[in-house]
């Protein structure tokens, strides 16, 4: 901070500002493409993908963007997006309202396929480096919509990680009701791969939707 005593001081940033400069940051990390720390470098250039205010009273945490989000840069910009649209009762401009919505991937860059076509798993470096400081600027967060196995193990800690995603999003409501003043509800992932799934476990339409919009209704 300048010195008092002679010039005037410059007021100190504000958290907008503050939060701005972290996502400056995080849109030109190269962590995992130029210094890796696990496995390799990431194959192809980075394009950190998320959307974030300091506003936002709802987050969804996904695990990290796929082949069409990489291109398009908007988080959540293919079938998947549509069916999460779905389960939380919005549409598509409330969905993308900053304002309102954050959605913060475990890995913000989209990590490369397997030999069979599926998605790497998001590097461990993105969650390491920045989740930490990005949520401490996220104070009027009152719902975190936690999707898939990657994010519950991140926010619900060795239980969901022993447990795996189908018994975690069984017992919704413990999760639910475990802290009121951040209401989380875990999710499998709204990918088309898992149809059969959600054939299997008609509770999760009957039972947990309904709680689902209820919350994201009252907080928008």
């Amino acid at each position: 901070m300048a010195e008092t005593t002679i010039v005037p001081v410059e007021a100190p940033p504000s958290n907008a500002d503050a939060l701005d400069g972290l996502v400056k940051l995080i849109r030109a990390c190269r962590i995992c493409h130029d210094h890796p720390r696990y496995g390799k470098p990431l194959a192809h250039e980075p394009r950190p993908i998320l959307q974030i205010s300091k506003t936002a009273r709802i987050c969804i945490v996904g695990q990290a963007p796929g082949t069409r989000v990489h291109k398009s840069g908007r988080p959540f910009d293919d079938r998947s997006g549509a069916r999460l649209r779905q389960w939380l009762g919005i549409d598509e401009t409330t969905f993308y309202d900053s304002s309102k919505i954050a959605i913060i991937g475990m890995g913000f860059c989209f990590p490369g396929l397997r030999p069979d076509g599926s998605d790497l798993p998001p590097r461990r470096e993105c969650a390491e480096t920045w989740r930490a400081p990005l949520f401490a600027h996220l104070p009027n967060v009152k719902l975190l919509l936690l999707i898939g196995g990657y994010a519950q193990r991140w926010h619900l800690g060795q239980r969901a990680a022993r447990q795996g995603v189908t018994r975690t999003v069984e017992r919704w409501r413990d999760v639910y009701a475990e802290d009121p003043s951040v209401r989380r509800i875990p999710l499998p992932h709204p990918s088309w791969h898992n149809n059969k799934w959600l054939q299997r476990n008609t509770w999760f339409d009957t039972d947990l939707l309904p709680v689902l919009r209820a919350n994201v209704r009252r907080l928008l």
